[in-house]
C-alpha cells in the first residue's frame, strides 16, 4: 500500500507514462491499472480512499525487491507534493 491523498490520479499518470513502454491498462470504474512488466513480472494498483493498493508478482525475490523500488520511485515522482509517501509491502 502506497498512502497518499489521490491515489486514482497517480495511477492514471502511470498508466499513461509507462503505456508508451508497454500495453497498460485502466479501469475507471475501480480506479485499477494493470502494468505487465514482462513475462513473469507485473503489477496491479488499485485506488483506495487512503492510497493506492499494489499487488506485485515477480519470478524471484531480488526481482520482487527492484521492482518494488521502482514502483515507489515512480509514485514519488508524480506524488511529488506529498512525496516521500510511506509504502507498506507484505509478502504473500
Amino acid at each position: 500500500m502506497a498512502y497518499c491523498e489521490q491515489p486514482e490520479r497517480y495511477i492514471k499518470q502511470l498508466v499513461s507514462h509507462w503505456g508508451h513502454k508497454m500495453a497498460t491498462s485502466y479501469d475507471d470504474g475501480d480506479g485499477m491499472g494493470v502494468f505487465p512488466f514482462s513475462e513473469h513480472t507485473n503489477a496491479v494498483m488499485t485506488a483506495h480512499k487512503d492510497g493506492i493498493g499494489i499487488t506485485l508478482t515477480t519470478a524471484d525475490a531480488e526481482e520482487n525487491e527492484r521492482m518494488r523500488g521502482v514502483i515507489e520511485r515512480h509514485i514519488d515522482r508524480f506524488a511529488f507534493r506529498e512525496a516521500p509517501l510511506t509504502y507498506e509491502w507484505t509478502d504473500q
